[in-house]
């Protein structure tokens, strides 16, 4: 195998580093054109809602057990045609049920009557509008089924600042890796290859003849 020197790998790169900087910045722009195209940004905002016993004043062992029966039931109510119908004609969204449905994910915390209500939307002020608007409707919907009165709001939704399935950095980095991988890679392959003689020690290891001068290059003004 030849052998490589590593000074004149070295002196290769240098005279290739423009077209490694630029190599890079086209993988760069084109990975952030290819995470436009393909990842649409979702904003996640969340309420928390916790079941509580009708009567204020106490809270019994049964109603805790009911509570924690109901929990199962009041998370496919929240989700329920019933429910988002309310949610889309108060905010008059353009979207169906089903599609909202979608936007939305329910899940109880282990060991306790919470559920957390979490709604993902392309837009931070809508994905904060509907959270907190499930969560009422679902109140007064479960007092008209039930006719109970033991759905209390713990946490209201906030405004999401930024995306919460894009980061811009962390995407951006690894772009970053892939055109220095990439282009170094490519560049140490057209080294490998390069049958020009770099030196006069290559005529001297290759030919076996001694070099007796040497004519500089002459540089352009």
């Amino acid at each position: 195998m030849e052998e490589i020197n590593l000074s004149e790998v070295y002196s290769y790169f240098k005279t290739k580093i423009l077209w490694i900087l630029l190599a890079v910045v086209i993988i760069i722009i084109l990975g952030n054109v290819f995470t436009l195209v393909t990842r649409t940004p979702l904003y996640q905002s969340n309420t928390t809602i916790v079941l509580v016993g009708e009567n204020k004043s106490g809270y019994s062992q049964t109603e805790s057990q009911l509570n924690q029966n109901l929990i199962g039931t009041y998370s496919q109510i929240i989700k329920s045609r019933k429910v988002l119908n309310q949610v889309i004609e108060n905010l008059d969204l353009k979207m169906t049920a089903d599609e909202l449905a979608q936007y939305i994910t329910t899940s109880s915390v282990e060991e306790t009557e919470i559920i957390k209500i979490t709604v993902d939307n392309p837009d931070a002020k809508e994905a904060k509008k509907i959270t907190n608007e499930v969560a009422s409707v679902f109140a007064k919907e479960i007092k008209d089924i039930y006719n109970l009165e033991n759905v209390e709001i713990i946490d209201k939704a906030e405004l999401a600042k930024v995306p919460y399935n894009v980061n811009y950095i962390k995407d951006n980095i690894i772009y970053l890796v892939i055109g220095l991988v990439l282009s170094f890679g490519v560049v140490f392959v057209m080294y490998y290859f390069d049958t020009s003689i770099k030196s006069s020690d290559v005529v001297e290891d290759k030919l076996g003849l001694t070099v007796i001068g040497i004519v500089p290059k002459e540089e352009r003004e």
